[in-house]
């Protein structure tokens, strides 16, 4: 697949599409071609703000993301969208019907919405959404808008690629009606009442109450105080002032050098997994290793060995 770099570079939306299907193929010569795609590249990326937004299903993720997005472009930037999504097309999911959630975004040329396609594995998913990143920033996009559905892992995997990372509630006042966990409060930089209208407003800003007493209980070691917020996607309210805040965050992050600390800290992490990835590739293809399995299994089951003494004797043949 050949793919001009200059013509990611001058932001030409074929050829970064084509780069993007080129590090999600998992043949062999695609990854070599993409990995020395992204060589290339490397030295123009980094310079958009990397904004991850979750929430439950219903909670109106699309609504948001398109009404924010195009608040964005009317302030002079270009949006990119990824998603992260570790279910089934065929089973369901937000990532595949993007384009049409996101009409009116998807038609401005500022704009880029890129589904993930997912093989039931988040973790490859995700990867692939890293690499993705690095594509869309060298190709001039200021802002990428990192989607998940929000059920468990796929938030902690998009919270570890992101700058600054947002949770979508709805205007209600128990967490557990929600199933929201005290560790994506922790991980949250923002929370945001969406569908504040209407007949919910009050019940917008009883929720918003209640989530900053939730966070006033978490111990703060950071520069920044997870803020709350309520919003309508619907009517665009509030939409500006989620820009502000962002803005804001940027800032101060960069003013205490936090900002570069924790895109390294990403790196190095992303490192480790890939290196995890690699080693567990490489056992899984290693005939000797895969003879042997299956008789230490045995003998693990049985009670005759340890798992730590039958995992050393196939990491020794490695």
């Amino acid at each position: 697949m050949t793919i001009s770099v200059q013509a990611i570079l001058d932001g030409n939306r074929r050829a970064l599409a084509k780069a993007i299907t080129l590090v999600e193929s998992h043949l062999p010569e695609h990854i070599e071609q993409a990995q020395a795609l992204l060589d290339q590249v490397l030295p123009h990326t980094g310079n958009s703000l990397r904004i991850g937004i979750s929430g439950v299903p219903g909670v109106g993720k699309s609504t948001f993301i398109e009404a924010f997005g195009l608040y964005l472009i009317s302030q002079g930037k270009k949006v990119a969208v990824l998603a992260v999504d570790p279910s089934s097309p065929l089973a369901g999911g937000s990532i595949l019907g993007d384009k049409t959630r996101m009409e009116y975004l998807a038609r401005d040329e500022r704009a880029f919405i890129r589904p993930s396609p997912t093989s039931g594995s988040l973790g490859g998913v995700a990867n692939k959404t890293r690499e993705s990143i690095l594509l869309v920033e060298a190709a001039g996009y200021d802002v990428v808008l990192v989607e998940t559905v929000g059920v468990g892992q796929s938030e902690y995997e998009v919270a570890g690629m992101v700058d600054f990372f947002t949770v979508l509630m709805l205007p209600n006042a128990g967490d557990e009606l929600q199933g929201i966990k005290k560790g994506i409060l922790e991980l949250a930089d923002a929370l945001l009442i969406n569908k504040a209208d209407g007949d919910s407003v009050n019940l917008a800003e009883m929720t918003k109450r209640h989530y900053e007493n939730a966070f006033h209980l978490l111990r703060q070691t950071s520069f920044w105080t997870p803020q709350v917020k309520t919003i309508s996607s619907l009517e665009n309210t509030h939409v500006d002032s989620v820009w502000g805040m962002m803005l804001d965050y940027e800032l101060r992050s960069k003013k205490q050098d936090r900002f570069a600390i924790k895109r390294a800290r990403q790196n190095r992490n992303w490192l480790e997994t890939l290196v995890q990835q690699s080693l567990s590739r490489l056992l899984m293809s290693h005939a000797e290793a895969q003879q042997l399995w299956p008789e230490l299994e045995q003998e693990v089951m049985a009670g005759r060995m340890t798992p730590f003494n039958a995992a050393n004797k196939i990491i020794a043949l490695l």
